[in-house]
């Protein structure tokens, strides 16, 4: 007997390609309405005419317009995270390459809609779940990929350091996403990420002060 709890059914999930291309279809009209008008004023309707498809169809999919935007933040979180990952493995094969792409690929993660902060701010306690495991996952793709060139980090404990760092570019990439006078612009936006990862690798390959007093 298996006593674990059933995870909730999001959605139900498509058994055919042709269901699948439907779905997708449904996901990026949603995507690109809420994404210009706002979530509230996003309808089954609207994403049903944008999506060439019938109503019936989404409601056959989805319950009511919440589990749409469910699924809509489920699939732009699992996005994110094969973005970075991608960018990861293709990242210069150093740490200083590797903290710049994950700077880069962050910040333009976090910055391709404005729908992101606004998915993660009212959709209440389950997306704040969803995107506290995407934040998770994010972390943990950098210290896998950066493993290979912690002998390169010179503060004293190089995995607590970089997880500093992390958390730090985490952080500054999130906060620009919801300043109203965020590096959009592709131009600043990599101005920005790269400061970015020379600060981390700055941190990084500066000696903890207590140390140098040591030595």
């Amino acid at each position: 007997m298996n006593d674990e709890p059933e995870r909730p059914v999001l959605h139900r999930e498509p058994q055919q390609a042709r269901s699948a291309a439907t779905l997708g279809r449904v996901l990026r009209a949603a995507e690109e309405i809420a994404s210009t008008s706002g979530l509230e004023d996003m309808t089954i309707a609207g994403v049903a005419k944008r999506a060439n498809v019938a109503v019936g169809t989404i409601y056959r999919r989805f319950e009511d317009k919440e589990q749409l935007i469910t699924a809509l933040t489920e699939r732009m979180l699992e996005r994110r995270e094969e973005y970075v990952a991608e960018q990861l493995r293709t990242a210069r094969p150093s740490l200083a390459g590797v903290m710049h792409a994950y700077a880069h690929a962050l910040l333009q993660s976090f910055a391709d809609s404005g729908l992101f902060p606004e998915l993660l701010r009212s959709r209440g306690t389950r997306s704040l779940d969803r995107g506290a495991r995407t934040i998770t996952e994010l972390h943990r793709l950098l210290l896998e990929a950066a493993d290979p060139y912690t002998d390169q980090i010179r503060r004293t404990q190089p995995q607590q350091a970089l997880d500093t760092a992390a958390r730090a570019l985490l952080g500054a990439c999130f906060h620009n996403s919801v300043r109203p006078d965020a590096a959009t612009d592709e131009a600043d936006r990599r101005r920005y990420a790269d400061e970015l990862g020379d600060m981390a690798i700055a941190y990084l390959l500066t000696p903890d002060r207590h140390h140098d007093a040591e030595t």
